[in-house]
């Protein structure tokens, strides 16, 4: 968009003059980054085997909200990951990025809820991850680049 919207006309009349949605709260920058190294945190613990170690990550924040940060930085994992994928396992990990997202939505009010579906896109990253090294490894041989 180049300009900002104007109130009551075309398809981003529900943009404002500064080019947010009325009515929404954008994320601070601390709470975004905020969410996304709790992600990293959590995976770390998780791929290390420390289970109850990252389950008291999650059960330490009661705030919806940062459940929901902290769960925007699996999906950006996620997805990241998932696009170095072949196209048949990419297409299964965006059909499984999008039932994580109805059980987002099913949960959104009930932090137990949020923290299941957190444990679950976790899981989801890992797996992906896991997927997705073997190709890396592989297309860093071909392509002569250092391994990591």
């Amino acid at each position: 968009m180049t300009g900002p919207a104007l109130p009551g006309r075309g398809l981003f009349a529900f943009l404002d003059r500064r080019g947010t949605v009325e009515g929404m709260t954008t994320p601070t920058e601390e709470a975004a980054d905020r969410g996304a190294r709790r992600a990293r945190q959590y995976l770390d613990l998780a791929e290390a085997g420390r289970t109850d170690e990252a389950q008291f990550l999650l059960s330490a924040v009661a705030d919806p909200r940062e459940l929901v940060y902290l769960g925007a930085g699996f999906t950006a994992l996620a997805r990241m990951l998932g696009r170095t994928l072949p196209p048949a396992m990419r297409a299964q990990a965006s059909t499984r990025q999008i039932q994580l997202g109805q059980l987002r939505d099913r949960n959104r009010g009930d932090v137990d809820g949020l923290r299941e579906w957190l444990r679950q896109a976790g899981d989801e990253v890992l797996m992906v991850a896991r997927l997705a090294e073997p190709d890396a490894a592989e297309r860093r041989r071909l392509l002569d680049l250092p391994t990591a």
